[in-house]
C-alpha cells in the first residue's frame, strides 16, 4: 500500500474493539460499537496557511489516537478498512 493523504488529512487504521464485555459476555459483531481509537498510518503535507506555508501536524505517523465518533471517511485499500480524516477530528493522543 502506498497512499499519501493530501493537505491536512490523516490515514488511520482503527484498532479493533474488544469482543467481550467487562463481565465476560462475548459480543457478536453486530453488537460491537465501532472503536474510536486508531493508529496513524500516514499524514498529509499539512494545512495550507494564508501565508502560503504549511502548518505542522500536532500528531505523527505511528501514534495511537482517539477520534470523534462520526469523523472521517471510511475507505477500503487492499482489502483493509481505513479512515481518512482531518486533524481537527483527532481528540487525543494515547501514550
Amino acid at each position: 500500500m502506498n497512499v499519501m493523504p493530501l493537505g491536512e488529512k490523516l490515514l488511520i487504521k482503527r484498532i479493533e474493539a474488544e469482543g467481550k464485555t467487562a463481565g465476560g459476555i462475548v459480543l457478536p459483531d453486530s453488537a460491537k460499537e465501532k472503536p474510536r481509537e486508531g493508529k496513524i498510518i500516514a499524514v498529509g503535507s499539512g494545512k495550507l496557511l494564508k501565508s502560503g506555508e504549511r502548518a505542522k501536524f500536532q500528531v505523527k505517523k505511528g501514534e495511537r489516537v482517539l477520534f470523534s465518533s462520526y469523523g472521517g471517511t471510511e475507505v477500503k485499500i487492499d482489502g483493509e478498512e481505513y479512515l481518512l480524516m482531518s486533524e481537527d477530528d483527532i481528540l487525543a493522543v494515547i501514550e
